[in-house]
This record gives structure tokens, sequence and C-alpha cells, in this order.
């Protein structure tokens, strides 16, 4: 059976997901998969270089094991940011699965928040090595998560 997605240009940023039909609330659609990695491999093979833009397909799923998707990953990789998602990133027993959140209608993007925890303070310089484009109108202008 076809996933209810396909590859296509985005708007946003390069390559995006999108329903191909309409997907209720609450639906597992794909894996994120990849190499895993520890954190320490991830940063030795991926430096983040002052003042130049973020751009990898890491996604940590906790303090010991991240997942390197440009490396043995898939369409899940693809899936965009947004600052008003329709998906999220669920882990569950140290696997990440996108879901939807809420209906998605056919030809609409798929996206999850990136909510990227940068340790640092969220300067105009770092929020530019961050950026968002998704256009929303509670966007924050960057994929980093909100500093409590």
């Amino acid at each position: 059976m076809a996933p209810p997605f396909e590859i296509r240009s985005s708007p946003f940023q390069g390559l995006g997901v999108f329903a191909t039909e309409r997907i209720a609330a609450g639906v597992r659609l794909i894996e994120y998969a990849g190499e895993r990695l520890t954190p320490a491999e991830a940063d030795e093979r991926y430096p983040d270089v002052a003042g130049e833009r973020h751009h990898t397909f890491l996604f940590a799923i906790d303090d010991d094991i991240v997942i390197d998707a440009a490396v043995g990953g898939n369409d899940a990789r693809l899936i965009n940011h947004s600052c008003d998602p329709n998906c999220d990133a669920v882990i569950d027993d140290g696997r990440i699965w996108i879901e939807t959140i809420r209906v998605v209608e056919s030809g609409v993007e798929l996206t999850y928040d990136y909510a990227y925890v940068l340790d640092e303070r969220h300067s105009p310089a770092a929020k530019r090595r961050f950026p968002c484009h998704c256009g929303a109108t509670t966007c924050r202008g960057t994929i980093l998560a909100k500093k409590r």
C-alpha cells in the first residue's frame, strides 16, 4: 500500500512532503529513519560553524542517541518545519515517528515544529543560523525552540 504522501518542491524550503489524500488526525505516517549515532559522533560529523546557516538531518531521540537521516534515511527527512505544524514527532520505544495532530487535506504540505534546542542565547545572529520561512501567522522566524 502506497503512503498517503508524495515528495515535491516546497514553498518553505527545497523539497517537502505533501498529502496525496485526506489524512485524519492521529495517523502515524512514517518513522524518522537513519543511522544511529552518539551526540559526540553527530557533533564531529556536523560541526556547528558560527555564522553559517545550520542544516542537517539530525534528530535526537534522547541524550544518548541521535538519528542521522542523511545516512540510511527515508522520506521523513524531507518533512519541513513549521511554527504552525500539522504533524508531531513522537518518540516511542527508541524510535521517532511522524504523526498527524490534525486533519490534513490532500495537497497540503506535512510539517512539524523542529523546536531545535540551542543552549546559547537566541541572539539575532543565532536566529539567522536557524531560519524559518513557514509563513504562518505565528511564525517565530526561527526553527529554534522557544526559550522558557
